[in-house]
């Protein structure tokens, strides 16, 4: 549909294949399409079957990211350590991420380096650096942040 997705990530949806975000209404109007016509379900993007698990979406996420330098696929594996209290692995992926042009993976660095979690040295200098190029990749908690 080509609309801005919401800031809200309960109205949108990352794509386990190709980590594409779409918004939950064309996901549910291509899931529609598909039923209507007896397809089988796949991602509206690439075509690729859909994981019918979330251990089959992480097993595909993972490949993806250890076998391309797709800095969504990497900006999402270090969000999963993030989550699961790996701040090293995913201060790791994020820096990848970061280093890819993920504007997502230099907020998170922001973040990191402002909180220091998990031993992660607190730097203040390296802080704004990585919020200001969020910033200007356009994330808007970064701009945001720095009042922009």
């Amino acid at each position: 549909c080509c609309l801005p997705l919401k800031l809200d990530h309960t109205k949108s949806n990352m794509m386990s294949c190709c980590c594409k975000i779409i918004c939950a209404g064309c996901e549910y109007a291509n899931c529609v399409r598909e039923q209507e016509a007896g397809l089988k379900h796949t991602c509206p993007f690439c075509r690729h079957p859909m994981a019918k698990s979330e251990e089959e979406a992480n097993r595909t996420n993972v490949k993806r990211a250890e076998s391309s330098n797709d800095p969504a696929a990497i900006h999402r594996m270090g969000a999963r350590c993030y989550n699961e209290g790996d701040y090293e692995s995913a201060f790791e992926y994020f820096y990848k991420a970061a280093g890819l042009g993920s504007v997502t993976g230099h907020y998170m660095l922001s973040t990191m380096y402002r909180n220091g979690p998990g031993g992660i040295k607190k730097d203040k200098k390296k802080e704004l650096y990585h919020l200001e190029e969020a910033s200007i990749g356009g994330h808007p908690t970064a701009r945001n942040n720095l009042g922009c």
